[in-house]
């Protein structure tokens, strides 16, 4: 069989789908959170990772929904978290960045709290966000909710000086703090705040 000659064509057949995405996922969450003091900090979450969001703008809600078990990401729960932190706007989805997620578990765990994340806005379509841009200074024009990488958030019962204080110790990406707008920003990118 000509497979034996080429034996990585055959082991790559028979990799499994769940293995293969569990490779790619680790990759690409591996390229984003190169911080060994948060890997550590995740692997304090445990066997399963949750959260639990309230969409501020079209009311819905995803309750302490597991995202991560087993090693690996769950597809079917990422679509689901997609989808809430969709460009309500324009109802537009992409994917959000798991490295994200994984920020927003360790934040709700470091706070130990069990409100939901009140998402003030996930993903940002680049229309969504030229128009933002136009009737504000502090929009980026390539911002990282464009790309699923950021997230405008609070949390009920939780002041947003201390949710901004949680997640400057996390040092996994850049966090802005914007008081007058009730909001605290999360994003995957460089670790920086203002």
């Amino acid at each position: 069989m000509w497979f034996s000659e080429y034996g990585w064509i055959k082991d790559v057949a028979e990799t499994s789908r769940r293995s293969f995405l569990k490779l790619g996922v680790a990759a690409i969450a591996g390229a984003t959170l190169p911080i060994p003091a948060f890997a550590r900090m995740l692997d304090a979450l445990g066997p399963e990772r949750t959260l639990s969001f309230y969409n501020t703008h079209t009311g819905e809600e995803l309750n302490k929904v597991v995202y991560w078990a087993d090693g690996i990401y769950i597809p079917e729960t990422l679509n689901d978290i997609n989808h809430i932190l969709r460009d309500y706007r324009k109802d537009e989805v992409r994917s959000i960045d798991p490295g994200l997620l994984d920020q927003l578990s360790t934040l709700h765990r470091k706070l130990q709290v069990r409100s939901p994340i009140h998402i003030i806005c996930g993903y940002r379509s680049p229309a969504t966000n030229k128009e933002m841009r136009s009737k504000s200074s502090g929009v980026a024009k390539k911002s990282l909710h464009m790309s699923g990488k950021a997230i405008d958030l609070r949390i009920p019962g939780i002041s947003l000086s201390q949710v901004r204080k949680a997640a400057i110790s996390m040092k996994s990406g850049g966090v802005g703090y914007y008081p007058k707008s009730d909001f605290v920003h999360l994003d995957t990118g460089l670790v920086r705040t203002w």
